[in-house]
């Protein structure tokens, strides 16, 4: 991961964002929502804009945040977003109406885990975006790459989990250091895979990208 200095450094380069977003970005800050950080979504949404999806799942909505960010980055994709707390996605649906991106935005209400059919009809998906319940990540990706088109990819953030992946220093608190090694698995597990190509990108709290592979390759 970057040092706190070096991710300032770069944050001095992002461009000015509207006053909608800082408003949302305020929000999250306010009420411990967590949000990507700002590094990292404009590497995601840089990439995004070089792959051109029409059509992008996002698996974990909060308040609408990313899927505001991609709408806006991305005026021809259409982004379907998925959130399981009531008051999140209330949130998520006023964030959207505001900042006008309800027409490329439709929000699923309920747990990703149990709403595969209703996602389901609009797909294949050009990317997968996970950004949801650290634990499920692997339930996530076998869940919906089904969905996925070849060649599209699949986006998980959080992979570094605050650089607690990496350290050999036990953590102390259980539930944290239950999640620290469902992710260390998982990130072995999408490295292992031979059907998708994967790098994990040390940037904001460690971005995967997984590009699936075509059939001839």
């Amino acid at each position: 991961m970057i040092s706190k200095e070096v991710a300032h450094y770069l944050e001095q380069f992002i461009p000015e964002r509207d006053e909608q977003i800082k408003e949302i970005e305020r929000y999250a800050k306010q009420h411990h929502i967590p949000i990507m950080e700002v590094v990292g979504i404009e590497m995601m949404l840089q990439l995004l804009k070089i792959a051109k999806p029409k059509r992008i799942l996002e698996i974990g909505a909060a308040i609408g945040y990313s899927a505001i960010r991609m709408a806006k980055a991305l005026p021809d994709a259409n982004i379907v977003t998925i959130e399981r707390d009531q008051g999140r996605y209330e949130r998520a649906l006023f964030y959207i109406n505001k900042t006008g991106t309800s027409e490329q935005i439709r929000v699923i209400f309920g747990d990703a885990l149990n709403v595969y059919n209703d996602v389901a009809k609009y797909a294949p998906f050009d990317v997968i975006f996970i950004d949801a319940a650290k634990g499920q990540y692997q339930r996530f990706f076998q869940m919906y790459e089904p969905l996925l088109q070849e060649n599209g990819l699949i986006i998980t953030d959080n992979v570094l989990f605050k650089g607690l992946v990496a350290t050999e220093e036990p953590v102390e608190n259980k539930r944290i250091r239950q999640l620290v090694s469902k992710i260390r698995r998982y990130n072995e597990w999408l490295i292992g895979r031979s059907d998708y190509e994967t790098v994990i990108l040390p940037i904001g709290d460690g971005i995967a990208i997984s590009r699936k592979r075509g059939e001839k390759q």
